[in-house]
């Protein structure tokens, strides 16, 4: 009787909280999968099965703690500036309605993602110090995790940030793990330009969901 009476209260928390764990775990996946010199690393490592958790493991929390980070400092200078806030807001829904457009030319003329299977043996602080360097060395993660799903994430209540947090973490972590782990059989799919031609319109559709929805929250604060 006791555990009827738990799951009836936080089944109101849980319908509250689901929105911002998909919209976290949509628009972080949208965003990292592409091709690119860190998806084609993580896949290289998985085909040579070498090192291969601890370069998943590094590239998921390094997401996760710039996503949280993002997401920490820009609720604070949101707070501080509604009108920071807005313009954030519609910054974000232009910045995704032009990347699902992206994704959705790139439907006609999708390109594969090559990782070679060749090479001397590294050892594990090598990998990882070359992990790091894809990861971290390309301007473009700050701008999609702090900037972009920063801003985003924290235009959700404070009670539904973490939430947003664990959907965006939980993408990254879902991602790396299949092209690491399941590189053996996900390399003939990912050298298929069909299958990225899929994806992308699957991208493109769901960045253009997400940008109307954020378009909505800013127009709903003027």
């Amino acid at each position: 009787m006791a555990s009827g009476n738990m799951a009836v209260m936080t089944t109101p928390a849980l319908a509250q909280a689901m929105p911002a764990f998909v919209q976290g775990l949509l628009l972080c996946f949208g965003l990292i999968v592409a091709i690119g010199a860190q998806n084609a690393f993580v896949l290289r490592q998985g085909l040579r099965r070498e090192h291969v958790a601890p370069v998943v493991l590094f590239c998921a929390l390094a997401d996760a703690v710039l996503i949280s980070a993002g997401v920490l400092g820009m609720a604070q200078a949101l707070g501080a500036s509604p009108v920071l806030a807005r313009s954030l807001a519609l910054a974000g829904a232009a910045f995704l309605a032009w990347y699902g457009w992206q994704a959705l030319r790139r439907v006609s003329h999708a390109g594969q993602l090559q990782a070679a299977e060749g090479g001397a043996g590294l050892s594990r602080g090598a990998v990882l110090a070359q992990a790091a360097a894809f990861t971290l060395l390309n301007p473009h993660v700050y701008l999609d995790t702090v900037m972009l799903m920063g801003s985003i994430g924290a235009q959700q209540p404070p009670g539904l940030r973490g939430w947003f947090v664990a959907g965006s973490s939980t993408a990254s972590l879902v991602w790396f793990c299949g092209l690491g782990f399941g590189a053996r059989w996900l390399a003939p799919l990912f050298r298929n330009p069909r299958a990225w031609q899929v994806l992308d319109g699957l991208i493109g559709l769901t960045m253009w969901v997400m940008a109307a929805l954020l378009l909505r929250h800013a127009l709903r604060s003027f």
